[in-house]
């Protein structure tokens, strides 16, 4: 039986890639902090099947205590601070562990066993102010915020330990990826909830910010198979995963509102308090190298995963305020 450790268990990708290798028929292992208000409701239906173990990417000795105890054959680093907001707010935060973070388990990695497969989750956040169109694995790297900075770090350290110390660690540049799963900071999680509390007559307006920035998004379920698809091949390398489709803020509201009937005009106010001190507008992927060397192709298209989200939503909206 294969063994596969994985921080930021018990955030959407962790949650997902959790569930796709326990179906492969792997040990799985979470990483999670030791704090008061850690939220285990994204794992909470295969807790009993998974091994959890208190650790830090702030602290090099739990990572070392963890990977000498538990001997994975895969390590997936998920956790990270990564809501893009927030890492204005705290950047240095940021910094320690999206960017530092990684190369305190490279480093853990490389002390105890060179042998592990090194999952380093990368983000389409480093192209920022985009060199082309799409970007690809080759697109120069030009981030727009701390979080964008610090992953760019992660990514670079990767590649860095996999040339000079021979890992197994490979990157993977996701780009916008979603779900039901996925908490109400982020965009599209938020038009949809936004969206059926609209319709179940619990709220009268959306605030958001920029409509005009585009993103290229897919399903997070779709994107963690591609993780174990990285680690499945004979060399390390880096991919980009996307849809290799764009879609603006403004689509994605006409899409979440007419799916449920409403016209979203009457209803989303543009706020600047959500608007980013520098603003990323246009990122669309081209996955090619993991269609051609994974054979990974996305299964869940734009309009299902905003109604996908949306059906979710009422439902749970529903639950939580006893609305028929």
């Amino acid at each position: 039986m294969p063994k596969a450790l994985i921080t930021g268990i018990t955030g959407q990708d962790g949650s997902y890639l959790a569930e796709f290798l326990l179906e492969k028929g792997y040990e799985v292992i979470g990483m999670v902090r030791r704090t008061s208000t850690v939220n285990f409701s994204r794992i909470q239906h295969i807790q009993d099947k998974i091994r959890l173990v208190s650790g830090d990417l702030l602290d090099q000795g739990s990572l070392i205590c963890i990977l000498q105890e538990h001997m994975p054959d895969e390590v997936y680093n998920l956790a990270a601070q990564s809501f893009v907001p927030t890492s204005w707010e705290q950047p240095v935060f940021t910094g320690e562990v999206t960017g530092l973070g990684v190369t305190r388990i490279l480093e853990a990695v490389r002390a105890v066993d060179k042998s592990i497969r090194f999952y380093q989750a990368s983000s389409s956040e480093m192209f920022g102010k985009v060199r082309e169109v799409p970007q690809n694995e080759c697109t120069p790297f030009y981030p727009r915020s701390p979080y964008g900075v610090a992953k760019v770090y992660g990514h670079w350290i990767t590649v860095n330990y996999r040339e000079s110390y021979g890992l197994h660690a490979t990157s993977g540049i996701l780009f916008n990826h979603t779900s039901p799963r996925r908490g109400l900071e982020f965009v599209l999680r938020k038009i949809t909830h936004g969206v059926a509390r609209i319709k179940l007559g619990l709220a009268n307006e959306l605030r958001l910010g920029n409509l005009d920035s585009c993103r290229d998004i897919g399903f997070a379920g779709d994107y963690v198979r591609a993780m174990w698809m990285m680690l499945q091949q004979p060399a390390p390398d880096d991919y980009v995963v996307a849809t290799g489709e764009t879609h603006s803020i403004r689509e994605m509201c006409e899409e979440a509102f007419g799916y449920v009937d409403l016209d979203w005009q009457e209803y989303v106010v543009q706020d600047p308090r959500f608007m980013r001190p520098a603003e990323v507008d246009l990122l669309v992927g081209d996955a090619s190298k993991a269609r051609e060397v994974l054979g990974w192709e996305p299964t869940v298209s734009f309009r299902g995963l905003v109604r996908m989200m949306v059906d979710a939503d009422l439902k749970l909206v529903k639950q939580e305020h006893w609305v028929g």
